[in-house]
């Protein structure tokens, strides 16, 4: 699957030909368990509704059965059923009744996963591209070094055969620079 490209992106999800009341709520898209719970609470009330009819018949089948009154267990028998077959139309209907919500909600899902993991990916373009930078940067300051090694190196090695040359004329009898080097050591000395 190729992902679309971001001009293709809707900023907003999908809208369905009938508005929500829930489509301009960022907290509907971007909730937490307990608001998730509570939305469900809302959106199905009947649900826990049967779920409390279902406990609350049990509990008093077992408190019918623990007197020994077999005629009250039964009907808290009968009750249950009647509980938990309310529940499960219950989930049935809202499932229905709210799936186009569901639809939706999975659709932005979608999208702001799209989204984020094309940002993720732009960030960790930049942050190979910065690192890249700071290497050239790094190897262009050592190619600097280097010819500036090289050419301290240069500078120093021609001094020396400078430094020769000056010795060697002192060796061959130049009378007249081996005063004037010692002239010049007085004038230091001072």
């Amino acid at each position: 699957m190729v992902p679309p490209r971001m001009e293709e992106l809707p900023e907003r999800p999908p809208m369905r030909p009938m508005p929500s009341s829930f489509d301009s709520d960022p907290d509907f898209f971007n909730e937490n368990r307990w608001r998730k719970l509570g939305r469900k609470l809302r959106e199905e009330p009947l649900v826990p509704l049967g779920c409390g009819l279902t406990c609350w018949a049990l509990y008093n089948a077992y408190r019918a059965i623990r007197r020994g009154d077999s005629w009250q267990a039964q009907r808290m028998f009968r009750m249950r059923l009647y509980g938990q077959s309310f529940t499960l139309v219950a989930m049935v209907g809202g499932s229905l009744y709210y799936q186009a919500d569901r639809n939706l909600r999975y659709q932005h899902w979608k999208v702001q996963k799209e989204i984020e993991e094309r940002e993720k990916k732009e960030r960790w373009i930049k942050e190979l591209e910065a690192r890249d930078a700071e290497d050239r940067e790094y190897q262009e300051k050592r190619e600097r070094a280097k010819k500036a090694i090289a050419a301290a190196a240069k500078a120093e090695e021609e001094a020396q055969k400078k430094g020769e040359k000056e010795s060697k004329g002192l060796e061959a009898g130049s009378v007249l620079k081996a005063v004037k080097g010692l002239k010049d050591n007085k004038e230091k000395a001072k």
